[in-house]
């Protein structure tokens, strides 16, 4: 059963929501049946490639709110995420446009490492206040996960990618999703938001349950044989 979560990696709450997602589905007895695939969401294309001002500062103009309410805003985001094993320093997040972030998650996920670079990057970004739209420190960021420095260098300026991008937008457009985490289950149920673990929990067990209706499980009665196997045995 398929499970797709649209995410920013710029997003306080796709971080924790995957945390509580994570915790469900190690929990869920089935979960060797169940792929997960990445899409990619962008909350603001408008930020500039380069750091024009702190998070603080953006959110400020962008919110409407003052400097005491968003400081207290941070601080219960911060708190939230501690809460699940998460360490955020948003003091020091960069705040720069995410489209290269996606562009190597796209190109990760081609790698069966779609994950990996979504968890890197949510790290680089809310704990080590690396700047995730510099070219340099993406390519560091994908090769800590194994991806190769040459295809990554490639993959920035491959328009495969970019519109890879795109087109998950799009189609969170066409879902109605206006804002991320956005988690879909077999393409019947939704959770939006960074939702307690026991949601996630109660959305699979429901989808899978329905899932297995449809997809049933095959069990063969085998007579067994000389055979030769995957891994060179014949015996």
């Amino acid at each position: 059963m398929k499970i797709e979560i649209w995410s920013d990696v710029m997003c306080p709450f796709c971080y924790i929501g995957k945390r509580n997602f994570e915790t469900a589905l190690e929990q869920f007895v089935d979960k060797n049946h169940v792929e997960v695939i990445w899409k990619s969401f962008q909350l603001d294309p408008s930020i500039p490639e380069v750091a024009e001002e702190s998070q603080e500062d953006y959110l400020i103009k962008r919110k409407g709110m003052g400097r005491e309410q968003v400081k207290e805003m941070l601080a219960y985001v911060t708190q939230t995420a501690k809460h699940v094993g998460l360490d955020y320093n948003l003091d020091k997040s960069v705040m720069v446009n995410s489209r290269k972030a996606h562009q190597l998650i796209q190109f990760a996920k081609t790698k069966g490492l779609g994950d990996q670079a979504e968890e890197r990057l949510f790290q680089a970004f809310f704990t080590e206040g690396k700047n995730i739209a510099e070219l340099e420190t993406l390519t560091q960021l994908g090769k800590d996960i194994g991806l190769d420095e040459s295809e990554l260098q490639k993959a920035f300026t491959d328009t495969t990618y970019n519109e890879a991008m795109e087109r998950d937008i799009q189609e969170a457009r066409n879902l109605g999703v206006t804002g991320v985490p956005f988690f879909v289950f077999d393409r019947k149920y939704a959770v939006s938001g960074a939702q307690p673990t026991q949601a996630f929990s109660e959305t699979l067990t429901k989808s899978f349950t329905e899932w297995r209706k449809s997809n049933p499980e095959v069990k063969l009665d085998i007579v067994q044989g000389q055979s030769c196997t995957t891994d060179g045995r014949c015996d």
